[in-house]
Formats: C-alpha cells, sequence, structure tokens
C-alpha cells in the first residue's frame, strides 16, 4: 500500500492553471486541488498568523 502524495498538474479544462495533489489510501485515489482568490490582500504568512492568535486566544478564554 503506497500512502505517497505527488503534486501533478491540473488536466482540467479550467483557464488558469492550478496546483493539485494526489494521494492514494488503499484502493481509493483523491485528487485536492488549490484556489487561491486573485483579489485577496492577505498573504498566506498573514493568514497563518491570524489563526494562530484567533487559536491562542479562545484557549486562554476557555481557561
Amino acid at each position: 500500500m503506497s500512502n505517497e502524495t505527488k503534486t501533478i498538474p491540473n488536466t482540467t479544462s479550467c483557464a488558469t492553471t492550478q496546483p493539485a495533489m494526489v494521494k492514494k489510501i488503499g484502493n481509493i485515489t483523491y485528487r485536492v486541488w488549490a484556489h487561491f482568490s486573485e483579489t485577496s490582500t492577505e498573504t498566506m504568512e498573514d493568514k497563518i498568523k491570524r489563526m494562530l492568535q484567533n487559536e491562542v486566544q479562545q484557549l486562554m478564554e476557555s481557561e
């Protein structure tokens, strides 16, 4: 059984190429495409920092 993750080119008829990942688990192959907003003003780093800050704040409030 292979649990190898591979990045493959998008073979759909979309006008833009989107990154895709394929992972096979047992007899099932999962294909996942990533979609990014072209109008976003927040970088991925900013988003991760914001999510971590929100999670820490929630943890502190629940204590």
